[in-house]
């Protein structure tokens, strides 16, 4: 890559835009997007304007969006440049640049598309967010089933260039109705007088176009598909969503889930980027909830004051308490969201799953009373068995709260990422002071 880049920006410096053309040809269409966008807004235009138009489409679908919608603008007064690269583009990769548009410049960028693709565009974007009719392509290969194992290669031959892929063959009816699809190895060792109808065996996977992006994703996890047909109520086949786009689809979830999982409202994909303002807005909310919710430490706190007064060494101790019940819960509710988003757990499995968590958490927790029991025989040895007990159950707790809030807001049809880990803590915060001084309070009357 270093050499790469120090040969461009050389031919570059010394305009030698011929030999430049030449020497991007030669290079991944990988190598040139990364080098797009770390450069200035006016060198990346010129690179890009020396690609050739198949190199320019797919150089595009690999660029971040603002850096997409920054290559577009620098080419907003030449109309057909911009033509041409937005025909050029796959028609999901065009749907993903345009929903991340404000509207009045998706409905400009529409009249630069040809009717056919401009068809397509407005289809796919008039498809529920979100839902997998945003994400598909109508670019795929379809054959019918009275067709020989010759006559489908014939077919895929003259209508298969375009194809997104053509590792499946979707065999439909007259009325375009899904009947199968088979893998191309099937038909490239079948014979070729066999007709199509003799490989098919009715056993195939498809999307309806109304599903969750994040359920395809877990069919494309528990079904090990490359490409998997989209069809309409009617089992009409409408387009495929290829492995690439669900690749897309995991990334944008898993960033805002970690976003969620942060207490931050929406996914910011680049800090760098953002306006001050958004920042703001999306941090702030959840950090003025928790500090309501932090006042119900204090005044926690505050109504054990008289023994905070009788025994200061208690003090010490509780900053490591409550810090270990939050730790405890935050790693519970990693596992829990992990789990929930992945498919690996259900809401019927609550039960089970608390039974272990209880029994994981009690070695947890008894395993960091002897340290906490050590450091408190050196330190305040009249308060071992107060720190020790509450440091059990203050690990139990925040491991039980940390597991069972996703399930309760999945439940609720709410996000489990939404179990934020400072959400988590707040609450284990509570719950740790209630059970340290209760449990001081017990002792020392009893003593």
């Amino acid at each position: 890559m270093e050499e790469f880049t120090t040969e461009i920006f050389e031919l570059y410096k010394n305009k030698e835009w011929k030999r430049l053309k030449q020497a991007l040809s030669e290079y991944d269409t990988i190598q040139i997007a990364d080098l797009i966008e770390e450069i200035t807004d006016e060198e990346d235009l010129i690179l890009f304007r020396l690609l050739s138009r198949q190199q320019a489409k797919l150089v595009f679908q690999e660029l971040s969006h603002d850096k997409q919608q920054d290559i577009i603008e620098g080419f907003a007064q030449n109309v057909n440049y911009i033509s041409n690269l937005l025909n050029d583009i796959e028609p999901d990769d065009r749907t993903a640049f345009f929903e991340e548009l404000p509207g009045t410049l998706t409905q400009q960028l529409l009249q630069h598309l040809s009717p056919e693709e401009r068809a397509i565009s407005v289809r796919l974007l008039g498809y529920p967010e979100d839902s997998i009719g945003r994400l598909m392509t109508p670019e795929y290969v379809a054959i019918k089933p009275h067709y020989t194992v010759a006559e489908a290669f014939a077919h895929i031959r003259k209508y298969g260039r375009d194809s997104e892929t053509l590792n499946v063959i979707y065999i439909v009816d007259s009325d375009w109705k899904l009947l199968d699809a088979i893998r191309i190895k099937e038909l490239i060792l079948a014979s070729p007088d066999q007709k199509i109808e003799d490989l098919m065996d009715g056993r195939f996977v498809s999307l309806n176009v109304l599903d969750d992006q994040e359920k395809a994703l877990q069919v494309f996890q528990d079904y090990d598909r490359v490409a998997l047909p989209v069809t309409n109520h009617e089992e009409v086949l409408l387009g495929i969503v290829t492995f690439d786009d669900m690749m897309d689809v995991l990334e944008e979830e898993s960033t805002e889930d970690f976003h969620k999982f942060g207490s931050i409202q929406s996914a910011i994909i680049s800090p760098l980027k953002e306006s001050i303002a958004n920042l703001y807005k999306n941090r702030i909310l959840w950090l003025i909830t928790l500090v309501f919710m932090n006042v119900f430490s204090g005044a926690a706190l505050a109504g054990y004051s008289s023994i905070i007064e009788s025994t200061v060494s208690l003090v010490f101790f509780l900053p490591l308490l409550i810090a270990s019940g939050g730790n405890a819960g935050s790693q519970s509710a990693t596992l829990m969201i992990r789990s929930i988003a992945m498919g690996d757990v259900e809401m019927k499995d609550w039960s089970k799953l608390m039974a272990k968590e209880i029994l994981v958490s009690l070695l947890l927790g008894v395993t960091m009373a002897v340290g906490v029991a050590l450091i408190a025989s050196i330190r305040a040895p009249e308060v071992i068995l107060v720190v020790s007990l509450s440091m059990v159950l203050t690990v139990i707790m925040g491991s039980l709260i940390g597991m069972l809030l996703p399930f309760i807001f999945t439940k609720f049809k709410l996000d489990p990422a939404i179990a934020s880990a400072p959400l988590i803590t707040s609450i284990a915060d509570i719950c740790g002071i209630i059970i340290y001084f209760s449990i001081a309070q017990w002792y020392l009357n009893l003593i």
